[in-house]
Parts: structure tokens; sequence; C-alpha cells
């Protein structure tokens, strides 16, 4: 009876031991998965991490360069008081069109219907020697149109690109994001890009100096396209945007250079 005792208790140690190793083995087994798993995690989240970073360094730079653009615009032009009778003068004699013409312009601005104003803009390379006072003419017209500008959107080479937001924004983006280079004024892919990227406004106001070079199908533009051709009375672009508006009930601009 005694060796039996003794077998049992031997057989009960050996299986608290059994246990107890297994429990072991099962504590190493789940320590090293997680080491493992944090390893992994680890060298996956630390570069996306490091890239956030990275971005939202970049998107401060842009906002603060943005911010910094908006405060000297302001600064240097207030369309809407009564100083920037003035500043509106210097703007108009740099960009080379008598005070007359300009103000004939603006009245013809404010014929447009609804409540707000879709620039679609020419960024070829021939438009290269009008950005220094494109965007202050710019401002100009919009504040002095009396309409929201809901979008802006420019065209060449067969591409295109739609901003909304802010009117200073907006503006921005066009100066820092449009080439103002190649040949090709393709002028319906701005239209369709526009019409895909923002709703329709009361109008749409093309700005170019040359005739387009694609197809512009009219049946699709959604509202009356006002043209305004830039240049030197050149009679090809004259017709083309003359057309253009004809074709969707709006209204041809003219500014004459001197």
């Amino acid at each position: 009876m005694k060796q039996k005792h003794r077998l049992g208790s031997s057989s009960i140690y050996e299986s608290f031991s059994d246990i107890s190793l297994l429990m072991l083995a099962t504590f190493i087994f789940l320590m090293v998965t997680i080491l493992i798993t944090s390893r992994l995690a680890q060298e996956y989240e630390v570069p996306r991490l490091k890239k956030e970073i990275i971005e939202l360094k970049n998107d401060l730079a842009m906002a603060e360069l943005y911010r910094q653009r908006a405060a000297d615009n302001l600064e240097q032009m207030a369309v809407s008081s009564g100083s920037g009778e003035s500043q509106f003068d210097k703007i108009v004699e740099s960009a080379t069109f008598g005070r007359k013409d300009f103000d004939v312009f603006i009245k013809g601005l404010r014929d447009l219907p609804g409540e707000d104003l879709h620039l679609i803009i020419d960024a070829s390379g021939s438009m290269h020697g009008l950005t220094s006072f494109l965007v202050p003419v710019l401002r100009v017209i919009v504040v002095r149109s009396g309409k929201k500008l809901s979008a802006l959107t420019w065209f060449t080479d067969n591409e295109a690109e739609t901003y909304q937001g802010t009117m200073g924004s907006m503006f921005d983006q066009l100066m820092t994001g449009a080439p103002f280079a190649g040949n090709r004024e393709t002028i319906g892919k701005g239209f369709i890009v526009a019409q895909r990227s923002a709703p329709a406004p009361g109008a749409y106001l093309l700005i170019g100096d040359e005739p387009p070079t694609d197809t512009i199908y009219y049946s699709d533009i959604p509202s009356p396209v006002f043209t305004l051709p830039l240049g030197r009375n050149d009679p090809t672009t004259n017709t083309a945007y003359k057309k253009i508006a004809e074709k969707t009930h709006g209204k041809t601009l003219y500014l004459d250079f001197k």
C-alpha cells in the first residue's frame, strides 16, 4: 500500500511539472509572437509616421506661403475701398490698356447671369508675358463684376486643372500650378475638366489670346460663356471667341490694348 501511494504522488508531481512546462512554453510562444508583431508594426508605422510628418510640414509651408501672399495682396490693393481707386488706376496703367476701355469691360461683366463666376484661363506659352499683371487684373474683374468666384480652371497642351476655395487661394494656385507654357490652346479640354470638377456656375468667363486648337463640345457646356479675347485685335482669335460666346448664349467682351 505504501508503494502505491508513493507512485501516485510521483505521478501527480509529474503532471504538475508537465502542466508548468506547457504553460511556460505557451507564455514564451505568446511573448515571441507579441515581440514579432510589435517589431513588424514598428517597421511599418515608423516610415508611415515619418512620411506623414513630412507631408504635414510641406502643407504647413504651403499654407504659410499662401497666407503671406494673401497678406501681400491685401496690403497692395484694396479694390473695394476708397483708396482702391488709385491702386486700380495703377493696375490699369501697368496693364497697358486705358481706364475707359476697362470700365466698358466691367460694365459688360455685370451682364453675367447668376451669382457666381468660373474663370477659364489660357495657360499656354503665349500668355506668359501677361502673368506679371494677370492676377491683379483678374482680382479687379471679379470684385467689380459683383459675382462670387466659385472656381478657376487653366488649360494648355491638352492639360487642365480646376481650383476651388477662396479667391486668393485660387489665384495663388494659378500662379504656382499653371505652366504658362506650351503652344496648343486646348480650350475644349479646359471646359471638359471645368464641368467635371465644379458645379455649373451662373456663367463662365474665358480669357485667352489665341483661338482653340481642339474641339469644343458646345452642347455639353452647362452655362453661358462670356469671352475676353486678349491681344492686339487679332481677327482669328476674336472670331473664335465670338463663336464660343454665341454658341453658349454668352457674350464677347473686348479690351483694346494701346
